[in-house]
């Protein structure tokens, strides 16, 4: 099949890279206008578009597809398109452009988890499975019949980075198999069930503030999940903090505390806060204008009272 790629960061990009290898052939790439990243704000391309331009396939940057795109994507000769968190919603005048319409490559074993961030929504809220759609797409939101779905494990050690690049994996090769099924003719469209949907919305800075009331797994996990973006945050001693990594920990203090209070600040120990059901250290921090770094290594130079409160970081300033 001659396929019209639409995909933005990493994920997309590994799904883009089997399709390439693959007997079928990209005739084009779109994904999202280069972006600032970093202190320095560098211009940097997404890499689909990076790949893209290694294999001498035309990119297409829309800032809005549906107003700039679609008599530019209908003079494309393709079969189908393949999207794979792309990042932008497709009218029903781009679905309709190809022969086999619009298929997607979504992160989530569907009707759960519909919406933008299914990986990091799902180590959030703990799950210990997760896995990837094939639909076909529909006005709406992920809410299109569905072709193909393989689940996996969430491991203990899973991170959204390591999740993005078993489900790149997992979901190339189950859009590989479902470009057989489509080319043959043998194949079945299962419309979701709407009782069993979920829908996630889009993470925002806003979001990210450490809730102490929680209890230390959930509060693990809520680290794990923003680790790429958003990043977990807390306040300490008016400083905003990100935290990259946490962990449940034992502790015997000394008297009752208040959850978000600080028990603990020592080079030997690390940082320890007091919680909904016990203690979570925080062991990867990056205080503002510094760098990422150890709690350890943090205290060797900081000195932070027992008893202090971590606050929420007003995003309002």
């Amino acid at each position: 099949m001659k396929i019209i790629f639409m995909g933005t960061p990493k994920y997309g990009a590994i799904v883009l890279k089997k399709l390439i290898e693959s007997r079928h052939k990209v005739v084009a790439v779109v994904c999202q206008p280069d972006k600032p990243v970093g202190r320095k704000q560098i211009l940097t391309p997404p890499e689909t578009k990076v790949l893209a331009k290694e294999n001498n396939i035309p990119v297409y940057q829309f800032k809005k597809i549906r107003i700039d795109g679609v008599e530019t994507l209908k003079k494309i000769d393709a079969d189908i398109i393949v999207t794979a968190a792309y990042g932008q919603i497709l009218s029903q005048e781009i679905l309709d452009i190809t022969k086999f319409g619009v298929y997607n490559v979504h992160a989530s074993v569907l009707p759960k988890y519909r919406g933008s961030s299914p990986i990091q929504w799902s180590l959030i809220n703990g799950e210990k499975t997760i896995g990837v759609t094939i639909l076909k797409t529909l006005k709406g939101l992920d809410n299109g019949p569905i072709l193909l779905t393989k689940e996996c494990d969430i491991l203990d050690t899973d991170t959204v980075e390591s999740l993005m690049e078993k489900l790149g994996e997992l979901g190339a090769d189950l859009m590989l198999e479902g470009l057989d099924l489509l080319e043959s003719g043998n194949y079945v469209l299962t419309p979701q069930n709407e009782n069993e949907m979920t829908y996630f919305p889009m993470l925002k800075k806003e979001n990210s503030n450490i809730d102490f009331s929680k209890s230390a797994t959930e509060i693990c996990n809520f680290v794990r999940g923003m680790v790429e973006w958003p990043v977990a945050v807390t306040n300490i001693m008016g400083n905003a903090t990100k935290v990259f990594k946490a962990e449940p920990v034992s502790y015997l203090a000394e008297r009752e505390y208040a959850n978000a209070e600080v028990v603990c600040a020592t080079s030997k120990l690390g940082l320890i806060v007091k919680c909904g059901d016990g203690f979570v250290r925080l062991l990867e921090i990056q205080p503002q204008n510094s760098k990422r770094m150890k709690d350890k290594d943090f205290l060797n130079g900081k000195k932070i009272p027992v008893g202090t409160n971590l606050l929420k970081v007003n995003f309002d300033k």
